[in-house]
C-alpha cells in the first residue's frame, strides 16, 4: 500500500524525532534521507546532507565507514567509530535489494554508544571490526574562518623553534592550541610540560622552574630537586599565564629563552636544555609592559609569533558544533541519552559566553548531570540565561529580517526569561502585567502545553 502526500509527511516527522540517525543511501553512494539526529552527530542539518554523496563527507565528519564493504559485499555489517564532533557511535548498515536481486538502497542506523555497550553483540550481523578513535587534540572543533586561521597559523609555527605567544580571553582554548602545536610539530615525541605560572606560589616558582641543589636553602631536598624547565627538555615548554611571573625572575627566563642554559637555584654550574617555549595569557601583555609589570625584551623575546585567539561570541558558527559535541562527551561520560530543543540551541548561538568555551563546557556537563528529561529544554538551564542585565548584554537584541519574525523571537525570550523566575502561568501573568489567560496562551506559544497549565 502506497502512502499519500499527507501520510508520508506524517511518517518523515515521526522519523525525525528517533533518537537514532537514519541515513538512507541510493545505489551510488547518495544520500537521499536523513533525520535531524544528523545534527547532533556531524553538526549539520539534514538539508545540508541531503542529496550529496556519502563522499562530501568521509574524513572530513566521520573516519573509515563500512558503507563501501556493504555495496561491494552486498552483505549486513556494523562497525564502532568516532565522529568529528566526538561522538561515539555504533553504525550499522544494511542493503535493501529490489525483486530482482538488484542492490537499490543502503540502510544505515547510527546510534550514541557508551563503553559498555562495546562488547555486546546487539545484532547478529557480519561486521567490520574496526574501532575508531578522533586523532589528535579532537576538542578543537570549529567552522568559522578565523578558527581555521588560527588552526592555519599553528600548523605553520608548530613546525620551527622559535617561540610563540598565544593571547585570547580566559576560556577560549589556548591551553588546547598549545598542545595541537606540540603535536603537530617535529617535537612531538619529546615531553610536553604544561606550567601554570599563576597557580605555583611566587616564592617558589623559580625552584620549581629550574630546581635546585642539595643544601641550596633551608628544606630543601637533599638530593635536590629537577625543575619543569629541565623535563621539558627535547620537548616543549608551555607556559600558561606568563604575566604572573614575578618581574625579578623575568630576567633569568629571558636569559634560558635566548641561550637555552640555566642554573639551578644555589648551582654554580649551567644546564643546557633544548625546548620549544609557547607562552600565553588572558591579559592585555602590551598594556603590562608599558606600565612597568613585564619586562619588554621578555615580551619581545616570547612574541617572534602572536596567536589570537578570538572569543566565542565573535565566532557563533561555531557555537552550535561545541554544543552537540560536549553534548556526545558528557553522554558518553554519564551514560545519557540527552538532546537539545530548539529553543535551547538558539539561547546558545544567542548568549554572550563570557566564559567562552570553557563555561560552555561546563554548563552542558551540568545539564546532562540535573536534567531528568531526555530533552534539555529552556527550562532546565541555569537562572542567568534569563536574566537580563541593565546593559541587556545578554539579551543581544539585532535588527536583522522580517519584523513580525524579530518581534516573535523577542516576544519568546523575554517569556521564557520570565517563566524561569515566575515558575507559573498565575505568576508570570502577574510579573508581565498581563492577565492568566494570556500568560496561559504564551507559554503554550513559547514554552510547551504542560507548563500552560500550571
Amino acid at each position: 500500500m502506497k502512502m499519500n502526500q499527507m501520510e508520508y509527511s506524517e511518517f518523515v516527522k515521526l522519523v525525525d524525532e528517533l533518537f537514532d540517525e537514519i541515513i538512507i543511501y541510493d545505489n551510488n553512494y547518495n544520500i537521499v534521507y536523513v533525520n535531524k539526529a544528523c545534527e547532533r552527530h556531524y553538526g549539520m542539518t539534514k538539508d545540508e546532507m541531503m542529496n550529496r554523496s556519502f563522499y562530501d563527507f568521509a574524513g572530513k565528519y566521520w573516519d573509515a565507514s563500512i558503507l563501501p564493504y556493504v555495496y561491494e559485499t552486498k552483505k549486513a555489517a556494523r562497525q564502532h567509530q568516532g565522529t568529528k564532533l566526538g561522538a561515539s557511535i555504533l553504525t550499522i548498515a544494511v542493503p535493501v535489494f529490489s525483486d530482482d536481486g538488484e542492490l537499490t538502497h543502503v540502510v544505515m542506523n547510527v546510534r550514541d554508544c557508551i563503553e559498555d555497550d562495546k562488547s555486546q553483540n546487539i545484532f547478529n550481523l557480519e561486521a567490520v571490526n574496526v574501532d575508531i578513535e578522533m586523532q589528535g587534540t579532537s576538542e578543537i572543533v570549529y567552522s568559522s574562518k578565523s578558527m581555521d586561521e588560527v588552526l592555519n597559523l599553528s600548523r605553520t609555527i608548530a613546525q620551527i623553534d622559535s617561540p610563540c605567544l598565544i593571547t585570547g580571553e580566559s576560556g577560549v582554548g589556548k591551553s588546547l592550541i598549545g598542545k595541537y602545536i606540540y603535536e603537530n610539530g617535529s617535537r612531538k615525541d619529546g615531553p610536553f610540560v604544561h606550567i601554570n605560572c599563576a597557580a605555583i606560589n611566587k616564592e617558589l616558582l623559580e625552584s620549581e622552574l629550574y630546581g635546585y641543589v642539595k643544601g641550596s636553602f633551608t628544606g630543601a631536598r637533599k638530593e635536590g630537586k629537577i625543575g619543569l624547565v629541565k623535563e621539558a627538555d627535547g620537548g616543549v615548554l608551555f607556559l600558561d599565564e606568563i604575566t604572573e611571573i614575578p618581574y625579578k625572575i623575568q630576567a633569568k627566563l629571558l636569559q634560558f629563552i635566548q641561550e637555552k642554559k640555566f642554573y639551578p637555584v644555589g648551582g654554580t654550574k649551567p644546564e643546557f636544555v633544548d625546548v620549544k617555549i609557547i607562552a600565553a595569557t588572558n591579559k592585555d601583555i602590551k598594556k603590562i609592559v608599558d606600565t612597568g609589570g613585564f619586562r619588554e625584551d621578555l615580551y619581545y623575546r616570547i612574541n617572534v609569533f602572536e596567536i589570537f585567539i578570538p572569543p566565542l561570541r565573535e565566532r557563533r558558527e561555531d557555537i552550535l558544533l561545541l554544543c552537540n559535541f560536549y553534548l556526545n562527551k558528557y553522554n558518553e561520560k554519564y551514560k545519557k541519552m540527552h538532546r537539545f530543543s530548539k529553543e535551547v540551541k538558539d539561547i546558545f548561538v544567542n548568549y554572550s559566553w563570557r566564559g567562552n568555551t570553557r563555561e560552555l563546557s561546563h554548563i552542558i556537563e551540568r545539564l546532562v548531570v540535573v536534567s531528568k528529561d531526555v530533552e534539555i529544554m529552556p527550562w532546565h538551564l541555569p537562572k542567568h540565561f534569563y536574566e537580563i542585565s541593565g546593559d541587556y548584554s545578554d539579551f543581544n537584541l539585532s535588527v536583522d529580517g522580517n519584523f513580525d519574525d524579530m518581534m516573535m523571537k523577542y516576544e519568546g525570550d523575554i517569556v521564557r526569561r520570565a517563566y524561569e523566575e515566575a515558575n507559573s502561568t498565575r505568576k508570570l501573568a502577574k510579573k508581565l502585567g498581563i492577565t492568566q489567560t494570556r500568560a496561559a496562551k504564551l507559554c503554550r506559544k513559547y514554552i510547551c502545553e504542560s507548563k500552560a497549565t500550571q
